[in-house]
């Protein structure tokens, strides 16, 4: 089974839009998100564009703010602060990475927690570890989101996480290993000794390490549910995942691919959480 993650968020934008619509009267405004690029990285001016679209389909506006890669670290956090500050602003997404010589982390713990719509800042983070209500990481939230649109229970499963960065190996392990999901979870990562033997145990496997085709064959179980964050250039030139999708989809009893899988849902969640907001903020009397 191929888990479509391009169908399942546009489901979720639709829904969202048709939410939307239906209080945006009471709320008085649609929800609305800040959007800072600090420099010109074509990557990030890609992803930009892809957020502010798919903000659009949904019905969320968005405020876009470029600012210059020379652009100082006090002037960066105190930008970050004036957004905070402004009540017409419902979420803060500070596209990553940075330019060379900004610090990311006291620019991302900048952010107000409840208009963190990546769920980056630690006090977010820290709501993770101890499963309290708060803005989740979009791409471990849009994981969860594609297994539970499929009816794929985790519960009582076996679950390796290869990867550790606290975008989403870290987030996703303590998610899945939440009462919410109960699964049992082995993190990963490069000095895991047999990462092979330990990933062969696993009944779903989520890759977020980075590197074109980790996961080969030999290192999947039959029937076993495969999760690829991973966004990759290949030797031949051609986007892929993680996995080695060709070789390890015959075996598995559901994968994502690349493209097409976790990026759009994890998009999809960052409007999921700055609708969130919106209506924690607006909406909640």
């Amino acid at each position: 089974m191929i888990l479509d993650g391009k169908t399942t968020a546009a489901d979720i934008r639709a829904a969202l839009r048709e939410e939307i619509e239906k209080d945006r009267e009471k709320a008085g405004r649609a929800p609305c998100l800040a959007v800072v690029l600090v420099g010109e990285d074509p990557a990030s001016q890609v992803y930009v564009r892809n957020k502010e679209k798919a903000c659009a389909d949904a019905g969320i506006e968005t405020v876009s703010y470029r600012k210059p890669a020379s652009m100082p670290q006090k002037e960066l956090e105190e930008f970050i602060a004036s957004l905070n500050a402004d009540s017409a602003i419902d979420g803060i997404l500070l596209q990553l990475p940075l330019p060379e010589g900004l610090d990311e982390r006291p620019c991302i713990d900048a952010i107000s927690p409840e208009k963190d719509v990546d769920g980056l800042t630690a006090v977010n983070q820290g709501r993770v570890a101890m499963n309290v209500p708060g803005l989740r990481p979009c791409t471990p939230a849009g994981i969860l989101a594609l297994l539970d649109r499929y009816g794929i229970s985790v519960s009582g499963k076996k679950a390796v996480v290869i990867g550790r960065s606290n975008l989403v190996g870290r987030p996703i392990a303590l998610m899945l290993g939440s009462r919410d999901y109960n699964a049992t979870v082995t993190m990963c990562h490069s000095r895991t000794p047999d990462l092979a033997a330990v990933c062969r145990e696993a009944d779903v496997i989520v890759a977020a390490l980075g590197k074109p085709r980790f996961v080969t064959a030999d290192m999947v179980k039959p029937g076993a549910v495969i999760i690829d964050v991973g966004i990759n250039r290949g030797e031949d030139g051609k986007l892929c995942g993680d996995v080695d999708y060709d070789n390890v989809a015959p075996i598995a009893s559901a994968i994502t691919p690349v493209p097409g899988g976790i990026g759009p849902m994890t998009i999809s969640q960052l409007l999921v959480n700055t609708t969130k907001a919106w209506r924690a903020k607006l909406l909640s009397a």
